[in-house]
């Protein structure tokens, strides 16, 4: 099968789908965002990308706080509507039945609903073109216990997670493998 060439673009799938928080437990804010990934282990350390005409982007600028929330299947719904309306005009805490609550380490909120929650203080904003990158440290990693197994290992499997490719929401689900599974030395 051949491959064809397209113009360079964003095609880049299946990404996060987080609910990403902003602003204070008072006055929360809500985002959906799928521009996130992990950038360094030592120390931990995030990124978001936001548009500048984003309530969101001024949030984070002015804190230099956000919670990424994971989501799941059931928060489906919730995350593509917080994707569609600004927070400037929409309680979307309230407007989708979330819950914020109070995080452990930063200022603004996590979500009640989400397996897990990545507390980030930004450390660099570096402006891309459309959108600017929000380079935070995980100051503090917030997780349901109710997917923390029996032996004190966190379980996500359970939590149904969610992603996103190329317009669809996908539920995470079939595990074919672990990590090193491939190379792994068959018992004898």
């Amino acid at each position: 099968m051949a491959k064809i060439k397209w113009k360079p673009g964003t095609l880049l799938a299946p990404v996060p789908a987080v609910l990403v928080t902003s602003g204070t437990l008072e006055k929360p804010n809500v985002a959906t965002v799928a521009w996130t990934g992990v950038v360094c282990s030592e120390p931990p350390m995030t990124y978001v990308s936001l548009r500048k005409s984003r309530y969101s982007h001024q949030l984070i600028s002015q804190s230099g706080e956000f919670c990424i929330n994971l989501t799941t299947g059931s928060l489906a719904k919730a995350t593509d509507a917080c994707g569609v309306y600004t927070g400037e005009k929409v309680n979307k805490i309230k407007a989708y039945s979330l819950t914020a609550e109070k995080a452990f380490c930063v200022s603004c909120p996590t979500l009640a609903q989400s397996p897990v929650s990545l507390e980030c203080r930004v450390t660099e904003i570096k402006s891309l073109g459309s959108h600017d990158l929000f380079l935070a440290e995980i100051v503090s990693v917030d997780v349901d216990e109710q997917y923390v197994d029996e032996k004190g290992r966190l379980d996500l499997k359970r939590a149904n997670l969610l992603a996103y490719s190329h317009g669809d929401y996908i539920q995470l689900g079939k595990k074919i493998g672990s990590f090193g599974y491939s190379v792994k030395k068959k018992k004898k």
